[in-house]
């Protein structure tokens, strides 16, 4: 099969879809690769690397002409006329947050999966590495952003001696949340952590004891417990479907000013009534006196480590699909599940519950 690698094209957005240890994978299988030029420059592989590895060097265009292209971020709207009739695509696409992206996906009538909806054994393999690296990255940045000279309100979460420590609230304990309490855990700080499935926090009492405050998530305590954080993290996704709101406006103009927001799944809507989508060149705004962090695509800020990390993840995917083409899909559960769009159809249940006038 012919495959294309297009250079992603989002806000600093440096990851790239295949790395060349992939590449060679590939064709060593005896498929051919088109790597957009300078496609991986910002993760930290030359396009000699690309070519050493069996691919050969095109422009956007030639990459996107291929009959399966692998990225990294959905299509932006400058990247739609690339799209085309059986083509296979096969990247993050948060369809269920974008009705114009969705929209663009069925008029085209390509072959869209996702890799957030990829599910095997009840577990989402494609999304898992990106969310322990966003889960880390959360309080990294919220710590950064804490700081008086980014507009923070000057607390260390780690506190000192004779000094409490910054009060880290986590709503949601999947993968991302999970990863954030144990960073802000590692940094000192006081951790608050809500969730609504009670088998999931008594998994976590075990993990993480008495040093985390775990508590059931509804109305009062949510309020009691973002009325009181500096950090607060959005780490709620349902796949497939926008992100549940759990903190109003009023609830956010109750935080302390100077507080910061950092939302993990604002790329599905988010969880926070306030925030919405920023870029890692102006990654924050202020509202409510709260500093607000939206970036959808976190794990850029990483590329080496996160194209490593989706690649060892998404390569036997890749070279399945690469393999059998569509007829992957009828023999093997989980790619299937990652189908979103097809023959301009929307077929994924979720998505099509969200976009019921695309169904």
């Amino acid at each position: 099969m012919q495959i294309g690698v297009p250079k992603e094209v989002k806000n600093l957005e440096f990851r790239v879809g295949l790395s060349p240890g992939s590449v060679r994978v590939l064709t060593e299988h005896e498929h051919q690769v088109i790597v957009e030029a300078d496609a991986g420059v910002g993760a930290g592989f030359s396009n000699t690397d690309y070519e050493q590895a069996g691919a050969t060097l095109g422009t956007a265009s030639e990459a996107w002409q291929q009959a399966m292209v692998v990225k990294v971020k959905e299509p932006l709207p400058k990247e739609y006329d690339y799209l085309q009739k059986e083509q296979l695509l096969f990247t993050y696409l948060h369809l269920a947050a974008s009705h114009e992206l969705t929209e663009a996906l069925i008029h085209s009538g390509a072959t869209a999966i996702a890799y957030e909806t990829v599910e095997k054994n009840h577990q989402r393999p494609l999304l898992t590495p990106m969310s322990i690296i966003a889960g880390r990255l959360s309080v990294q940045f919220g710590a950064r952003f804490l700081e008086k000279q980014q507009g923070g309100r000057g607390v260390l979460l780690g506190g000192i001696p004779g000094v409490r420590p910054g009060h880290v609230v986590v709503l949601g304990g999947g993968v991302v949340g999970t990863e954030a309490t144990k960073m802000a855990l590692g940094l000192g700080a006081q951790v608050t952590l809500i969730d609504i499935n009670l088998d999931r926090l008594n998994q976590l009492e075990e993990l993480f004891g008495s040093r985390v405050q775990l508590l059931y998530s509804n109305s009062a305590n949510i309020e009691m417990a973002v009325s009181q954080a500096d950090l607060l993290i959005g780490a709620v996704l349902v796949p497939g479907r926008r992100s549940p709101t759990l903190v109003s406006r009023t609830l956010v103009e109750q935080m302390p000013e100077g507080a910061v927001i950092v939302d993990v799944a604002v790329d599905q809507g988010g969880c926070i009534e306030t925030v919405r989508p920023t870029s890692h060149s102006e990654p924050v705004y202020v509202e409510s006196e709260v500093l607000h962090y939206g970036v959808p695509n976190m794990p850029g800020a990483v590329p080496r480590t996160a194209t490593e990390a989706l690649n060892n993840s998404t390569l036997p995917y890749v070279l399945t699909l690469a393999n059998m083409g569509l007829d992957a899909l009828e023999k093997d559960a989980a790619l299937a599940e990652g189908l979103n769009v097809v023959n301009h159809q929307l077929v994924h249940p979720a998505v099509k519950a969200t976009f019921p006038d695309l169904s």
